[in-house]
Formats: structure tokens, sequence, C-alpha cells
């Protein structure tokens, strides 16, 4: 009997080690990674890195981690001339292999999302001049939208004291479009244009993070409008993350 109370012990005492060991390796891995994504310029801020699993040190001896999360609420998303930020940034990232080094990492697959609020929404659209042909709305040539969030899959825009409409926002690939809007009454009596349709107002996303893009489904799954801002919603396979 005390042999085998020594045995258990010893084996509790083992497992503590190895499990504390664990721990510190992962905690070690979560910080250099997240060196590296920042560094690598495909985040625009250094990210938070979660490193999930039981045990960490497995994963390491086979080159590849089953789960990774990465979070972040400093990042900047923008159309090559404006850049805004992106809110609540989330992203897990399945099936990461990783070289000895760190220094190159593939991801089978990820999928993640943030918030744009409409404010920052806004600087991301064309002049209101660009919009209307022939309306002359009470504001300045430079003078942009200001979006809010209109319902389910709406948005609701005004220009200047004016409110213009509802519209949709929708996206292909990384080009999100905002369209659909006619001029209220009062806006047509301002403009004198009644009924006027806007034109459609695109952009193109670049340098989202972690290698992800906007996902692609019908029907522009890949913006979604929200009361707090326009969500993001990434996906991606096969994705360099590092390297």
């Amino acid at each position: 009997m005390r042999g085998w109370l020594k045995a258990t012990i010893g084996l509790a005492v083992l497992s503590g080690l190895l499990l504390g060991a664990d721990r510190i390796a992962v905690g070690v891995a979560e910080d250099e990674a997240a060196d590296r994504i920042v560094k690598s310029g495909r985040m625009s801020q250094r990210p938070d890195v979660s490193i999930e699993g039981f045990p960490f040190l497995t994963q390491v001896l086979s080159k590849k981690l089953d789960d990774v999360r990465i979070s972040s609420d400093g990042l900047t998303v923008g159309d090559g001339g404006h850049r805004v930020a992106l809110h609540s940034f989330e992203a897990r990232l399945s099936g990461v292999k990783v070289s000895d080094s760190m220094s190159n990492a593939m991801v089978d697959s990820g999928t993640g999302s943030g918030v744009i609020s409409y404010q920052d929404l806004g600087q991301l659209l064309p002049p209101a001049s660009q919009l209307l042909h022939g309306a002359k709305l009470p504001v300045g040539g430079n003078s942009r939208l200001t979006l809010a969030y209109a319902g389910p899959g709406k948005v609701k825009a005004s220009l200047g004291p004016v409110a213009i409409g509802e519209g949709t926002v929708h996206n292909k690939g990384n080009t999100v479009t905002v369209d659909g809007f006619r001029l209220s009454s009062l806006a047509g009596m301002v403009a004198g244009a009644t009924g006027q349709q806007l034109e459609p107002m695109s952009f193109i996303l670049d340098t989202l993070p972690a290698g992800l893009k906007l996902a692609d489904k019908e029907g522009g799954g890949g913006v979604t409008p929200l009361p707090e801002g326009l969500q993001l919603s990434f996906d991606g396979k096969d994705v360099k993350l590092l390297g």
C-alpha cells in the first residue's frame, strides 16, 4: 500500500510539472506569435493570441496548431485612401501549420468578424457631389453621407440636415457597395430632383487582418448592418499568416 501511495504521489507531481511546463510553453508561443504577426504587416496592431487545445507541446511536435484565436480592438482597414477603425476584431484559425522557427505559418481555414462604425463608414463613401446628377442639396460638394442603422439589413442616410432615405449594404469579394437610396420627399423638394435615386457607392477594403477576406456569400453575407455599426464577416482557406 505504501509503495502504491508513493507511486501515485510521484505521478501527480510529474503530471503537475508537465502541465506547468506545457502552460509556460504556450504562453511564450502566444507572445512570440503576436509579435511576428504585427511585424509581418498582416495586422496594424499587436493582437492578443490564444492557442487552444491541450497538450500544447504535442501540437508543437506535430508542427500544427489545432485552434488559434486572435483578437484586437485597435486595428484599421481602408480602401487605399482612407483608413478607419475596425472594432472588436476576433478570428478563429483552424489547422495552423508552423515552421520550426515560427517564421512561416499557413492556416487551413479561418473565420472572423469586426465592426466599422457608421461614422467611419461614411468616410469611405465618395463625396456627395458624385452621387447626385443635377441635384443641389444645401451642403458643400465635399460633404459625405451620414449613415445609421435602419433595421435588419438596412441603413438610412442623411446629407447634412436632410434625410435621404433607406438603402442596403452588400459585398462581392472585398468590394462593399451601398445602394438603393432614393431621395425622400423633403430631400427631393430641396434638391429639385423628386424621386431621384442615388448612384451606388462602392469601395474596396484592402489589407484585411490575418490574411482573411470578406465572406462572399449569396446576398452579400460579408457585411451586416447592426445598431452599433457595419459588421464585417471574414473567412479564408489556405491563408498565409506568417512568412
